[in-house]
This record gives C-alpha cells, sequence and structure tokens, in this order.
C-alpha cells in the first residue's frame, strides 16, 4: 500500500480556509479518486503546533490518500489534475508538498 501525503507548509503568512477545503474541496477529491478500484482511503489532519506546546507546526493541513499503488494513484489523478490542482487557490495560498511512501505498518 502506498500513502500519498498532500502536505501544506506553515509560514507565517499562510492562509488556509478550512471551511471550504472541508467542505468542498474535500468531497470533490474524494469523489473524483474514490472512482479508481486502487483507492483505500484519505484522512486529514490540522496541524496544532511543533514540538513544544504553542509553536507553530510544520505544515498547516496534511492530507493522505491511500492506494494500492503509486501507479494507481497515478491513473486516479491525471484525468482530474487540472480540476484539483486549479481549485488549491480557492483555499489557500500555501504551495503544497507531495511524497508517496511505502506503507509498512498500521
Amino acid at each position: 500500500m502506498v500513502r500519498v501525503s498532500i502536505l501544506y507548509p506553515h509560514s507565517d503568512n499562510v492562509h488556509f480556509d478550512w471551511p471550504y477545503y472541508v467542505q468542498q474541496h474535500m468531497p470533490m477529491s474524494i469523489r473524483l479518486l474514490s472512482a479508481h478500484p486502487g483507492y483505500n482511503g484519505v484522512s486529514v489532519a490540522r496541524g496544532l503546533s511543533g514540538t513544544s506546546p504553542g509553536s507553530n507546526p510544520g505544515f498547516v493541513a496534511e492530507c493522505h490518500f491511500t492506494f494500492t499503488g503509486v501507479d494507481a494513484f497515478i491513473a486516479a489523478f491525471t484525468p482530474h489534475a487540472g480540476v484539483l490542482e486549479g481549485d488549491i487557490g480557492n483555499y489557500t495560498n500555501a504551495r503544497p508538498l507531495i511524497q508517496f511512501s511505502e506503507v509498512i505498518a498500521l
């Protein structure tokens, strides 16, 4: 199994519209990507703090999709890339980082 992490780095000038992201962007993303048979699930997390309470988190938001493999994610994402990437500006000015990871333990 592969985890596809979409990470939104924290910075002093970052804006993140949580209501839009949770109520609009994520339902659209799930609807589009879950149609692929390699889709396993998704989780979303809000960054609270760094290593000490009250410090800034490394990431303001994290989205983690799980798929059967990298190729499955690419096949699911590619037809919808323009729509999904085009929607980013509606909820954040952060430039997301993408990481593919092999899930070796749950």
